[in-house]
């Protein structure tokens, strides 16, 4: 079975959708659809089409078509819960680093819902959040973990494996892994990361200090970062774009790579590098 997962703010009233869904059902598929950023009630999504939650995908589920762009694709990875369903992005947005396919490609989709394509893994982040020593968050992140404050400079230090690495005063900042090293952690100042490595990325926001420099670390390390003195200022989490929740002073934060793996579906010969060259 083959899901096509469209933002409907991106595909309006689900065209390009309403294509994949005819060629692959003609072609013999069965196929779901399953909006991103939109319930089956809200008036965006037409009413002549059957929805389904990502959530709710079965275990005969064996491509994800998302429609839309890298946001959409974050968002369709964040409701799989760690599943491995191979994702393959239609990019109806702007830059489109994580989509495989152009508007133009679109007869590509039938020959990856026939197994026409090479998997790309991609490392995925743990984070957790202790407070006073209990963990009281946990999540998963393909693109970045962001710590940010609300408008006032916040005190980091960050730890790699228990060996200090960086102390500052800043907006925040930002672990990324490499397929999230050219979002924002790329606007930050980071460094540009092959996405199939494994490795941290650990970008400084706006820091206060000439000696505040982006790191690249091994994934075997385990990176924590610790907001110290925030007494009436406030910081927050935000976990692959999503504000997920406020944060206290001495809350710290610890990321690991995780064991689940997100995979992307490539269906072109264009190295990475190639986008890259292109896009940006």
């Amino acid at each position: 079975m083959i899901a096509i997962c469209p933002n409907p703010y991106r595909d309006a009233r689900l065209e390009y959708t309403k294509r994949a869904l005819r060629m692959l059902s003609d072609a013999g598929f069965d196929c779901a659809v399953c909006p991103v950023f939109a319930d089956d009630g809200e008036d965006v999504l037409p009413k002549d089409l059957s929805y389904t939650p990502v959530a709710e995908l079965g275990e005969d589920c064996t491509l994800l078509v998302v429609i839309g762009g890298d946001g959409t694709i974050l968002s369709v990875v964040r409701s799989l819960r760690g599943r491995c369903i191979p994702v393959l992005g239609v990019n109806l947005g702007t830059k489109g680093f994580m989509t495989a396919l152009e508007a133009g490609d679109f007869d590509c989709i039938l020959s990856a819902a026939r197994g026409e394509y090479r998997i790309s893994e991609r490392m995925m982040l743990d984070v957790s959040i202790e407070r006073g020593g209990e963990v009281i968050y946990t999540d998963l992140a393909l693109n970045d973990a962001v710590i940010h404050g609300y408008g006032e400079c916040i005190n980091i230090t960050a730890f790699c494996s228990g060996d200090r690495m960086i102390a500052y005063s800043g907006d925040g900042v930002i672990v990324a892994t490499p397929t999230g090293s050219t979002g924002y952690s790329m606007s930050a100042g980071g460094p540009i990361v092959e996405p199939e490595a494994d490795a941290f990325i650990l970008t400084p926001i706006c820091a206060h200090s000439i000696g505040a420099k982006p790191f690249v670390v091994g994934a075997q390390k385990t990176i924590s970062i610790t907001t110290e003195k925030l007494h009436t200022r406030r910081a927050y989490l935000s976990i692959d774009g999503n504000s997920v929740m406020d944060l206290s002073s001495g809350d710290r934060m610890i990321v690991r790579r995780s064991v689940h793996r997100t995979a992307m579906a490539r269906v072109h010969d264009k190295s990475f590098f190639e986008t890259a060259y292109e896009k940006l």
